[in-house]
């Protein structure tokens, strides 16, 4: 399901109760030229809009649903898997040795790791800027189900702190946000300093997941894509590149204790 599928849904939902695209407007309150820009692709459809949409038009909720299949399948292809494992994860543990981990980006520093080196045009920059924001709800799931959130860890190689990236304000906004989330209950952070010298993460990042029926995932990119594994071999390699790197870092008081002292602004 994507996008463009989701429009022909619309316009034939339109055609099928007779409403033009000005009748639409005057039925859900909206802007003639808002639905002729999200029928032309030049604007994504908003929920409230689907929502309004099943309404007026008597789909009986179709469009909602197609639109939160079109949302679960954002990003590139070969992510779309992933998504759903990191979704229904009762356990996250998180490696980078570069850079802060998508889950913990700021906008600003997301959008200055997406739009490096201009490979993306803007409006594909906005829209994996988008979808990365959108992953970051799986954080704030403790406010609302306490005792069953997803459980995190991220391990972080000290350089990922110290890295500019965005700038010096990008990066202090940054360590902000890092500061922030390691309040959260079922998040730990912890950071492998840089007088460690070698340690086994230096070849890549990479995610271990555990699902509530004991299931275990791994997620792997490369400069290309990612890749989900679940050979068990390969989980029980990560799994002890992340014991190694766990036993390196420091404690999660140290941690937080050198990001306050790398930050700029009180």
């Amino acid at each position: 399901m994507n996008f463009e599928m989701w429009i022909r849904a619309l316009k034939a939902a339109r055609a099928a109760a007779g409403v033009s695209q000005e009748g639409l407007a005057a039925l859900i309150e909206w802007s003639p030229s808002l639905i002729a820009a999200i029928e032309t692709g030049r604007r994504r459809p908003t929920m409230e809009f689907a929502v309004a949409s099943d309404e007026a038009l008597h789909t009986g909720g179709l469009l909602a649903e197609l639109l939160k299949e079109a949302d679960r399948e954002r990003g590139p292809s070969w992510f779309v898997a992933w998504r759903g494992y990191e979704q229904e994860a009762t356990r996250l543990r998180a490696f980078e040795p570069c850079l802060v981990p998508g889950l913990l980006q700021t906008e600003e520093y997301a959008r200055a790791v997406i739009s490096a080196g201009g490979l993306h045009q803007p409006p594909m920059v906005d829209e994996l800027v988008a979808v990365r924001m959108e992953r970051q709800q799986l954080l704030q799931r403790h406010l609302l189900e306490q005792d069953d959130s997803p459980q995190f860890v991220f391990l972080l190689d000290e350089t990922a702190v110290r890295r500019p990236v965005g700038g010096p304000e990008v990066l202090d906004a940054q360590l902000g946000r890092l500061l922030e989330v390691a309040e959260f209950p079922h998040v730990r952070l912890h950071v492998v300093p840089l007088n460690v010298g070698a340690h086994v993460g230096l070849g890549g990042g990479f995610v271990l997941v555990e699902l509530s029926d004991g299931e275990e995932a791994i997620y792997l990119e490369n400069a290309a894509r990612g890749h989900v594994l679940n050979d068990p071999e390969m989980i029980r390699l990560i799994g002890r590149k992340w014991d190694s790197l766990l036993g390196e870092a420091l404690s999660t008081g140290a941690s937080l204790e050198l990001i306050r002292k790398l930050k700029v602004t009180p």
